[in-house]
């Protein structure tokens, strides 16, 4: 998948990706840091994008719980989630394509437009379905952002710096993560839900006027004449087809994992058909085999966001339902997750644990399995709650340590004019099995019948209505996930005569 020529290896056995050499000038502006003049406007310019994704994240994610109760749409929770990543799939690609043909910054404009939009039509959703459908739209919107923004910093940043730029999208969600929960809360409890996506659109203003004159001088256009090596306008073509294809095959899935009828075998036999050829055409040779290198940089990706993000999203509501907390406490719950991430990040971003970072790797793995593990344990209501946010901010540290350097990796690896596709394809394992593992512990807690858990906190305190095993059967098996993840990490190093 990558066309490298290496000329040496860092201290993990990691091949160094070709490079053009820099003109005298580029090469004194590589001498700053991320806030130096150099790149000083670019850095704050797109690290406020990553700042408006992370207050959606966090905020909609606290609002979630009782925009479902409100529409009657508890037993549809895990399609309010995985709607978002399965249109994102298809904006993955596309990004990817038309980054490397045309540059980044009209995929970056386009989906920044998408975002809003969908965000607005949640907002004022009637019904679930029309809900899931503003999900929809606005995960292709963030599928077509979050891969221009790795493009642009592939493009517009020396190797030695893409660390500390990882590291500043991580701290970008410190303060939402703070802030986002308690501004939902209040604004859920006091003005409605409604409010929590119809104001969040706003915020894109900002990173609009700030990032996009820097990327147009910076990062637009392709890398060479006519594009990349896959960039072919046939090559492209049928990418975008695979991408249509992952994107259908994986909402069927999901939709067939909500049924639980027999006849829903039939739409999870077309969504598997759909699904697989497709991904093996779209993700690096071997990654579902855990092949040295490259594949297993992206096996990881998918393993630790998919496993981290599917519990995540049944948090707030376990608090809700199962404890009596409000909107408010039960996001506030997560909030110092946001820290110790940007904490792993910043770590992994120190020149002197780059020789360790596999093993940091291997680390964060497990801290991200243990935190899974023990968030179920509040269903034992002897258990105090503030459990779980001890154990949540263990596990956002091992996901700082893992995600970033993913990212780190994924673009040391690739050659300039691949970055697209390569950065798309880390992107496409991450929304994959989100996708994949939502529908998984969806169906799961739909089967033990979590889409009829209590409406009222003072039902949920009296035990009645409760169903703490729906809530089990989604975190124990995704920690088991997180666990098969530390294995992979020993996948990471590449020597001579293994598969690439």
């Amino acid at each position: 998948m990558t066309a490298l020529e290496p000329r040496d290896t860092d201290v993990a056995g990691i091949p160094e990706p070709r490079t053009t050499p820099a003109s005298p000038e580029v090469a004194a502006e590589d001498a700053g840091s991320v806030l130096g003049r150099a790149h000083r406007a670019l850095s704050i310019g797109i690290v406020s994008v990553v700042l408006l994704i992370a207050f959606e994240a966090t905020a909609v994610g606290t609002a979630m719980p009782v925009a479902a109760r409100e529409l009657d749409g508890v037993s549809l929770y895990a399609f309010a989630f995985s709607g978002y990543f399965t249109t994102s799939l298809f904006g993955m690609v596309l990004a990817g394509q038309w980054s490397d043909r045309r540059g980044p910054l009209g995929a970056l404009t386009a989906g920044i437009g998408a975002f809003a939009a969908g965000l607005l039509l949640a907002g004022t959703a009637g019904t679930m379905w029309v809900f899931i459908l503003g999900r929809a739209v606005q995960g292709l919107g963030g599928g077509l952002v979050i891969v221009a923004l790795y493009v642009v910093v592939g493009r517009a940043y020396p190797e030695r710096l893409r660390p500390a730029i990882m590291a500043a999208f991580a701290a970008a969600w410190v303060v939402p993560s703070i802030v986002g929960p308690l501004a939902s809360g209040a604004v859920t409890e006091h003005l409605g839900w409604r409010w929590v996506f119809i104001g969040i659109p706003v915020l894109v203003v900002l990173p609009l006027a700030m990032a996009l004159p820097q990327i147009r001088r910076r990062a637009s256009g392709p890398v060479r004449e006519g594009g990349g090596a896959d960039t072919a306008p046939s090559s492209a073509r049928r990418r975008i087809r695979l991408a249509l294809a992952i994107s259908l095959g994986a909402g069927l899935l999901q939709y067939a994992a909500q049924d639980l009828r027999w006849a829903a075998l039939l739409p999870a036999a077309a969504g598997a058909a759909l699904l697989v050829p497709a991904v093996r055409g779209l993700l690096p040779h071997g990654t579902y085999r855990a092949a040295r290198g490259l594949p297993s940089v992206v096996l990881l990706r998918g393993v630790a966001a998919g496993s981290f993000i599917a519990a995540e999203s049944f948090v707030p509501l376990m608090l809700v339902t199962q404890r009596g907390l409000s909107p408010t406490l039960a996001g506030f719950s997560l909030a110092a997750g946001g820290g110790t991430w940007a904490l792993g990040s910043w770590v992994q971003a120190r020149p002197r644990v780059a020789p360790h970072r596999e093993r940091l790797m291997t680390l964060g793995m497990v801290l991200v399995a243990a935190a899974i593990a023990t968030a179920p344990s509040v269903l034992i209501h002897s258990v105090p709650v503030w459990t779980v946010a001890v154990a949540w901010g263990f596990g956002c540290f091992g996901m700082g340590l893992v995600i970033s350097s993913t990212s780190v990796l994924l673009l040391r690896l690739s050659a300039p004019e691949e970055a697209g596709a390569n950065s798309a394809a880390l992107q496409l394992s991450d929304a994959l099995s989100n996708v994949l593992l939502l529908a998984a512990g969806g169906a799961a807690f739909a089967a033990l019948g979590g889409g009829t858990v209590s409406r009222t906190a003072e039902a949920a305190t009296s035990g009645s209505g409760a169903h703490p095993a729906a809530f089990a059967a989604v975190f124990l098996p995704m920690a088991c996930v997180a666990l098969a993840g530390a294995w992979v990490t020993g996948r990471l190093r590449t020597g001579e005569g293994d598969e690439r």
